[in-house]
Parts: structure tokens; sequence; C-alpha cells
């Protein structure tokens, strides 16, 4: 099996990369958001989920580690194929589906080409207890040891904390600010961070806090 590949750009298509290895032409699958960040000509290092099956093998890389989590994960999902879950992982990051999920937010989700209101619910359904994390051992420092990786880090570390609230008066908060009109992936992160900032807070107190939230951002 091939875990992990290193070398040049040879080629970057749609939803694809040719790597050159010494000579050798591999055919890379990748979400949107891993081409984003090649270069051709460039060196590059990906991590690889190898799919065999009777009549192929397919190879899928990842810009890091979490990316490659969430497409193990989201692929145990019945109706998610390895296609869809490139499709959900170009809309969305590692981090937005970790939030999306704790949510339970759905539109989020139906960004992705493929996936219509049903098989939303169902990742939802399936995943919504479902924490994904990465060992640190498993972390190249060429690939997410970066500024922008330990933020996603904390982020992740955010929306575990959350989930760790009383769940009732996590939903009950996150449900009056959606009856005032605020979209409800908009209105769970919110809480979140009133959570995060006052976690002995009441949910009245929440709500309050998660309104100052919106009206710090307008």
């Amino acid at each position: 099996m091939i875990a992990k590949l290193r070398g040049l750009v040879d080629v970057i298509g749609e939803d694809y990369i040719i790597i050159d290895v010494n000579g050798v032409g591999y055919l890379v699958s990748a979400s949107a958001k891993t081409l984003s960040k090649l270069v051709k000509g460039a060196e590059v290092s990906l991590l690889i989920e190898t799919i065999v099956r009777e009549d192929s093998i397919s190879l899928f890389g990842f810009a890091d580690a979490w990316e490659k989590e969430w497409f193990n994960t989201l692929t145990k999902v019945q109706g998610v194929g390895a296609k869809v879950c490139l499709a959900i992982l170009s809309a969305l990051s590692p981090v937005q589906l970790a939030q999306a999920i704790s949510a339970q937010d759905k539109n989020s989700f139906t960004r992705a080409n493929g996936v219509g209101p049903k098989l939303a619910a169902r990742i939802i359904t399936e995943l919504k207890d479902k924490i994904v994390t990465v060992p640190i051992a498993d972390i190249s420092s060429d690939m997410i040891l970066n500024q922008e990786g330990m933020e996603n880090a904390n982020k992740v570390a955010d929306v575990v904390m959350a989930q760790e609230t009383d769940p009732n008066k996590l939903e009950d908060a996150i449900s009056a600010l959606v009856n005032l009109g605020y979209q409800r992936l908009e209105a769970y992160k919110a809480v979140n961070q009133a959570i995060l900032n006052n976690p002995n807070a009441d949910m009245a107190m929440l709500i309050r806090l998660a309104l100052k939230e919106f009206a710090n951002k307008d």
C-alpha cells in the first residue's frame, strides 16, 4: 500500500494531480482545498489513502493528517463514496466539518456536489458523536506544523470543549438564536464562543453573550 508520496507536481487537474516520483507519474485524486495549495513544478509531499478494488487501484492525496482522517471517517457513512467524500472536503475544511456536525447543520453539507438533504442528515446522524483526532506522531513537520495548522488544531479543541458542555443548554441557546433569524451554524459558533469565554453561564446569559458576538462582528 502507498501511504505517502513525495515528488514534483507534473499536472494539476480539476480533481487530481500527477506527481512525478523519480520519473514515475502517480495519478492522485484530491480535494479542491489540497489542490489549491499546490504549484506546478514544485516539490510536494502528500499523505495517501490507497483504495483497491477488483478492477482498479486508486490513490487519494491529502495535504494534512486531519483531512485524511476525515476522508476515512466520511467514507464509512452509507452513501458516501470516495468521490462524494472529496466533494465534501472541497466544500468544508476539517474544522468546518467538526463545527457543522456539532451544530447539526445540514445546509453546510449540501454545499458539496452530490450531497442532498437526506444524505446530509445521514452524515450528521451517524457522526454526531464522532470526534476526529490525529495522534501527534502522525503529524509530519512538512505538512501541518505551521501557523495555519496550529490555529486549526486550536479550533478543533474548541469544538471538543463545546461538546462537553450540557447539550440541552447548548441546543436551547442555539434554537433561540435560530428563532431570532440567525443561521444555525453561525448561531452554534456564537454560542460556542460564549461557552468558551463563560463556561458557567446559564442559557439566558449564553444567549446575551452570543448576541454580543454577533454585534461585535457587525
